[in-house]
């Protein structure tokens, strides 16, 4: 978040209802996600990144509330992606620890959990803002707007190399596929190219012959492997390979690249699109966050954690910088008040630049931010950035498209609530 006058901070603050630590010495955030299973690579690597920006803060002396300084206790509980864990953990973090944040990947696992944290305010955190709707109210997604942050690939590739005129693409059938599914869909409708075959396949499926061979049938200028989990990602990658495609590779995630660089070619390899950077990258050098230091945070990640950098590794950790900078300025832990500073007190600033609250349009709730994202290919073995493309002006100009194909694969929030059969009103 950006700075403010001091002034400025105390008449907000004097706004807003205030909860001070007082007597709570340790402040406990609580982190529930997959720390195994073919999910773990969106769960544990963030655990990591979260566990060096705890020892950053505790070493600098805490968070800082209403004047004094309290140390913070990351709480976490591996769910895998089972809905029956996640309701387990989400008690464990909210009775026993008491949690003031409450971190998630979202998904399948929030949904079981969704009314009970509703209900007892617990700002929650989601990296799928597909969770969102207006029976939310403490649920933010301050990091990452996945899917649509895909759409600045799509646009990328179809500027940067107009020669890929059709495209084949799977799919998972779950919370976390149908959504990117659909926005791909509109992607690849808004930048003209045609999409020749789709495949929709169960999210427990490991055998990815049968679909990439159903993906090739149309000898299509690229294969999308849009948000499958990491193990498919590079089964599809490899069977793609040795099948002799040589195409265009895009992919939401590409967790472990140099892994696949290995088994496949740096050849085949070389040019694939997707969404995550490595944080040495040069053009992240004056991005302000991660204490302004995000090429030594990715160094310190890389010595504790070596070989396990992921998309999420820094996700997070940029969720815990945002609530931070709220809590530090509305001088209070009260889930209103946090959210209140974090809406109220000028621009955000996420991992790429300026962002601002939306997500009326979608998912009837702005509590999701959206700015620049990066698109990064593979150049010479190495994950580089090679342009921030906007999102917001991406969604001026095809909003609409991308509401029509949320809509036909049923993942508008109106048709998620009913298909659930939940409400929740006591706001």
């Amino acid at each position: 978040m950006s700075g403010s006058s001091f002034a400025h901070r105390l008449a907000v603050r004097s706004a807003l209802p205030r909860l001070s630590a007082g007597t709570r010495d340790v402040v406990n955030i609580g982190f529930l996600g997959p720390l195994s299973g073919p999910v773990e690579s969106w769960g544990l690597p963030g655990l990591n990144g979260a566990r060096i920006w705890e020892d950053w803060l505790n070493a600098a002396g805490g968070l800082l509330i209403d004047g004094q300084r309290h140390p913070v206790r990351i709480q976490a509980f591996d769910c895998g992606y089972d809905p029956d864990s996640s309701m387990k953990g989400a008690r464990l973090m909210v009775q026993r620890h008491n949690v003031a944040l409450l971190m998630m990947l979202g998904g399948d696992t929030f949904t079981p959990v969704r009314d009970y944290l509703m209900r007892s305010k617990v700002l929650t955190s989601t990296l799928l803002p597909s969770d969102l709707s207006p029976d939310t109210p403490w649920l933010i997604a301050p990091s990452e707007l996945h899917p649509i942050y895909t759409v600045t690939g799509v646009d990328w590739l179809a500027r940067a190399r107009p020669g890929l005129k059709t495209a084949a693409i799977c799919s998972q059938t779950d919370a976390m596929g149908l959504p990117s599914l659909a926005t791909y869909r509109a992607a690849f409708k808004a930048a003209g190219i045609g999409l020749v075959r789709e495949i929709q396949y169960p999210p427990d499926q490991t055998d990815a012959s049968a679909i990439v061979d159903a993906m090739l049938q149309d000898d299509p200028d690229i294969l999308c492997w849009s948000t499958s989990f990491t193990p498919m990602v590079h089964a599809l990658t490899e069977y793609a390979h040795a099948m002799g495609f040589t195409g265009q590779i895009l992919s939401c995630t590409l967790d472990n690249y140099p892994a696949l660089i290995a088994r496949t070619s740096p050849e085949f390899m070389e040019g694939a699109v997707f969404q995550f950077p490595d944080f040495d990258d040069p053009l992240l050098r004056e991005k302000a966050f991660f204490f302004n230091q995000p090429e030594r945070f990715f160094d310190e990640y890389e010595r504790r954690f070596p070989a396990s950098w992921s998309a999420v590794s820094w996700e997070y950790v940029a969720t815990l910088e945002i609530w931070q900078a709220a809590v530090e300025k509305a001088g209070s832990l009260a889930t209103r008040s946090v959210l209140a500073a974090m809406k109220q007190l000028g621009q955000v600033t996420h991992a790429f630049g300026p962002a601002q609250w939306w997500g009326d349009e979608l998912y009837g709730i702005s509590n999701a931010l959206v700015g620049d994202w990066p698109v990064v290919t593979l150049q010479n073995g190495k994950a580089r950035i090679t342009e921030f493309g906007s999102i917001p002006a991406w969604l001026k100009q095809h909003g609409d498209l991308l509401k029509r194909e949320m809509s036909d694969l049923g993942q508008l929030w109106e048709q998620r609530l009913v298909r659930d059969g939940w409400a929740f009103s006591n706001r």
